[in-house]
């Protein structure tokens, strides 16, 4: 079964819809603006109920079959918000909001998700109901995560949930999945190193702050390369390191380092975490100096359930044909606080891919408007297809 016609027909609204909320793109949890056009066009879309305010901004529709017999429902959900970053795409709906910019297609995938909630709610064509969940923050803050908490699973019932990101760089169309582990944890740690400040030239008399801190980010590669199984992933980057001191003749106080954890495994995660902050007191003691740890576990491993992996595979086939179905793509180190939702029901992750182009959070970034009558298909096809009606 290729796209579904009627996205032929929407498909100029719904690109319209991605272009408005690609001008105005909104940070994290403040998504008041787009929470408040989802909601908009759910109702006008004919929903039976919209539900604003889950996990702060988030916005749920719900959407009855034709009939209800089966009592069941299932879950679809997308994200709203943008990035921190200046665009530089040079596109004439390009954002408004200097400094902000949709760099992950964000705005894509809630667009695409509008227009299979119009057609939805349109033609019913399908026995039980149908969630449509739109969620913010989930660059940073954990939306997901939030979202769950505020019992998103138990008040709308959900019994499997579904989640599609756009992954350019991979040819136009093709789908990409797999059971298992898809996408890592992602932990963030700040080090705050305390030494003794004084002349750059008598650093005798000082505890070189810098040189401590240097050292740390060097010992932290070890973890990977010493404390890791080889043959399991794990990343450890060190992101940043600033001191207080802007002279050459100066050995500053303090230091601060930020980074970053990425693993595919919760042991592997859970080691990581414990050998950390070891190698930091310990680093910073043998140079004479202090350090204070802040480790934070963000994001758990966005793992895919084995049977709703093979479904979402199966209706991707239906829509691209099985040639352009990969289902045994290779994990991602990149995090997805869909992992949150997956934790608590059962369900699958998917890229499409959006053929050529920038890749996601470069500032020439813009989502492939192309490819919206495939997503809006699959999500459509999903929910017919689970649940067909009677």
């Amino acid at each position: 079964m290729p796209v579904i016609n009627r996205f032929a027909d929407l498909a100029e609204d719904i690109t319209a819809w991605r272009r408005i909320l690609h001008a105005q793109p909104e940070l994290g949890f403040d998504t008041v603006q787009t929470a408040a056009f989802v909601a908009e066009n759910l109702t006008a879309s004919g929903c039976d109920a919209v539900v604003t305010g889950v996990g702060r901004t988030g916005v749920v529709g719900v959407i009855h079959g034709r009939s209800n017999r089966s009592g069941r429902v299932i879950g679809l959900r997308a994200d709203m918000d943008a990035l921190p970053i200046t665009e530089r795409s040079g596109v004439a709906h390009a954002s408004k909001i200097p400094g902000r910019m949709h760099a992950c297609g964000h705005d894509g995938h809630t667009a695409m998700l509008l227009g299979a909630a119009r057609y939805l709610a349109e033609t019913r064509n399908f026995d039980g109901t149908a969630v449509v969940i739109f969620q913010p923050a989930e660059e940073n803050g954990g939306g997901g995560r939030e979202m769950v908490a505020d019992g998103l699973m138990e008040r709308f019932d959900i019994q499997q949930v579904y989640g599609m990101h756009n992954s350019p760089g991979t040819p136009f169309g093709r789908f990409r999945l797999r059971s298992g582990p898809l996408l890592a944890s992602c932990d963030e740690f700040s080090i705050d190193v305390t030494g003794l400040g004084g002349h750059a030239a008598h650093p005798h008399s000082c505890i070189d702050t810098t040189l401590a801190a240097c050292q740390i980010v060097v010992a932290l590669q070890s973890v990977v390369a010493r404390n890791v199984d080889p043959l399991k992933s794990a990343v450890v980057s060190v992101t940043s390191l600033r001191t207080e001191g802007s002279a050459s003749n100066v050995i500053p106080q303090r230091a601060t380092i930020l980074g970053t954890v990425r693993t595919l495994d919760p042991e592997v995660q859970n080691l990581v975490a414990g050998r950390i902050p070891l190698i930091v007191h310990n680093t910073a003691a043998a140079y004479g100096a202090t350090a204070e740890i802040d480790y934070r576990s963000e994001y758990p491993v966005t793992v895919n359930h084995p049977a709703e992996t093979a479904f979402a595979a199966e209706v991707a086939a239906e829509i691209a044909g099985p040639a352009l179905v990969d289902t045994d793509t290779p994990p991602v180190m990149g995090a997805e606080d869909f992992s949150f939702m997956l934790s608590a029901r059962p369900g699958a992750f998917i890229f499409v891919g959006t053929g050529p182009g920038a890749g996601l959070h470069h500032p020439e970034y813009d989502f492939n408007d192309e490819i919206i009558p495939v997503g809006c298909s699959w999500w459509a096809r999903l929910v017919e297809k689970a649940m067909p009606a009677a």
